[in-house]
């Protein structure tokens, strides 16, 4: 059988699809079964550049609330110059929607602490956010102790998808990758969401593929018919002899082309991708969010009837599934219906729960599987309220979402370490109450434009967050590298831009 005969068979892959062969009768003794490819293939895998699972990288997840979501007071907190608790006015929190009853200011008699602060996820929540109660009804109370966080006081325009807020492209710089697929978000746009990504920074290499549902996932590898006539094992085994059997043939020929070693690399290579994907992707319960125990049925995060009925938790867990496993890089998952000043909180709270459950399903998942994860959420502006309150069993006695402000905007994001609680920066209590508050806010409840680069530009918010990202593997130091045209200015002000120390050391072994 010669290498042409071979190549006839349809060795194949595309942009977000990867096809195997439909080879039937080549055997050439192959080897037992076992889990990885053999020795002598496993050492071209590096050469070909096939990445291993996420490239050793954090996971990385962002939430895109398209419309203009409230996150600052009513769900994370966020304060004056000396942190979240660092507490607002009055008037202040009536803007973010809190009446006077329910400020984080306010304290206890019987205990002097304030009823209206949770600190379980280690970053300050409202103890009535709706994000907070979603959030909590996913993760484990084992698996909370290991969250930590930091919130972005930053502007950006309202109810519009040309905000630059989307970090994925910069994320993938900072050496993000999967072994299927760069990025992945779900919306087809160039940033894979409803927010544009910096057009800096953007490489249509690596244009997001759009993962909305679980068919997108298990729609992802076709190991063709050679799987289902044989074992999985079988079937990798085959390919394997096909690569050996072609890699001794393109030892004997002269191409007689002038980039010969290339193309034969290329072959080689593409024997040796198909053998790997068989191997690894010939079960499909290895991508169908759908098979997958930890994520829906009995002892799933989601319930079978839950996952049935809400296309956002489908969208979640195909999301989850391909990042946190190192199948994808970095995923967006965008979810609409954010601009939600409609006359009553309801609808809003409604809402931000739904995502907090959808944000709890990624931190909990990523607990289960045993990764870290860093999640990270923004939104197209913001709300405010005027301070009419819905009594509504639904809009919880809280202030109606009046119109668009987006003085009132912020951002924020979450670390899961199986190690370890997410350690931040500083010495002192004072100093990691600044770290955990990149920049703040007025006493009225608008965001001090001057704290940092990122509170009035939201190019500078995604630079502030991919540095957050190097700065978790302790590589922060690349930054600039990797960035030489940055706004963050010098050294010294991005540490002030930073919030945790790292929780692993470069990559994750």
């Amino acid at each position: 059988m010669t290498r042409r005969d071979f190549i006839s068979q349809g060795f194949t892959a595309g942009v977000g699809t990867v096809v195997g062969t439909s080879l039937l009768s080549m055997f050439a003794a192959p080897r037992q079964a076992h889990a990885d490819l053999s020795s002598d293939l496993e050492a071209l895998k590096s050469q070909c550049g096939i990445a291993t699972q996420g490239a050793g990288k954090i996971p990385f997840i962002v939430f895109d609330l398209a419309g203009g979501a409230n996150i600052a007071g009513s769900n994370v907190l966020i304060g004056g110059q000396g942190g979240q608790l660092d507490f607002l006015s009055t008037q202040g929190y009536n803007r973010q929607g809190l009446p006077g009853d329910m400020l984080p200011s306010i304290a206890n008699p019987d205990t002097g602490l304030s009823d209206f602060i949770n600190n379980e996820l280690g970053l300050a929540f409202h103890s009535d956010s709706a994000f907070l109660r979603g959030i909590l009804d996913k993760v484990n109370v084992t698996n909370r102790a290991n969250i930590n966080g930091a919130v972005i006081p930053a502007r950006s325009e309202n109810d519009t998808g040309n905000n630059p807020h989307n970090p994925m492209y910069g994320i993938f710089k900072g050496g993000a990758d999967g072994s299927l697929l760069s990025l992945i978000g779900s919306r087809t746009s160039d940033s894979g969401a409803n927010s544009m990504a910096p057009f800096n920074m953007i490489d249509p290499a690596v244009r997001p593929t759009k993962v909305d549902r679980p068919s997108d996932v298990t729609g992802l590898v076709d190991t063709g018919d050679l799987v289902g006539l044989l074992s999985q094992q079988d079937s990798v085994a085959v390919m394997e002899s096909i690569q050996r059997i072609s890699d001794m043939k393109l030892g004997q020929v002269d191409t007689q082309i002038t980039s010969d070693e290339v193309l034969k690399d290329l072959v080689r290579c593409g024997y040796v991708k198909s053998a790997d994907i068989t191997d690894r992707f010939g079960d499909p319960s290895t991508l169908d969010p759908t098979l997958d125990p930890d994520i829906v049925g009995p002892n799933g995060i989601f319930t079978q009837e839950e996952f049935d009925s809400d296309r956002e938790f489908q969208k979640t867990a195909s999301v989850m599934k391909l990042v946190i496993n190192g199948f994808a890089g970095a995923g967006t998952i965008t979810m609409g219906g954010y601009d939600y000043h409609v006359g009553n909180r309801a609808t809003g709270e409604v809402r931000d729960l739904r995502a907090g459950r959808c944000m709890g399903a990624c931190l909990e998942y990523a607990a289960r599987v045993g990764m870290p994860l860093m999640m990270y959420v923004y939104s197209d502006g913001s709300v405010f309220s005027n301070g009419m309150i819905d009594d509504s069993v639904n809009g919880r006695g809280k202030g109606v979402w009046t119109g668009d402000n987006s003085s009132t905007a912020g951002s924020f994001f979450l670390v899961y370490n199986p190690g370890g609680t997410p350690q931040l920066i500083g010495a002192t209590p004072e100093q990691q109450a600044r770290h955990q508050q990149l920049g703040f806010m007025r006493r009225d409840g608008s965001v001090e434009t001057a704290a940092t680069p990122a509170a009035n530009n939201v190019n500078l918010l995604v630079e502030t967050v991919i540095l957050n990202y190097l700065a978790l593997h302790g590589e922060q130091s690349r930054f600039e590298e990797l960035f030489p045209a940055h706004g963050l200015g010098n050294a010294s002000l991005m540490d002030t831009l930073t919030a945790f120390e790292p929780i692993v050391n470069g990559t994750i072994g």
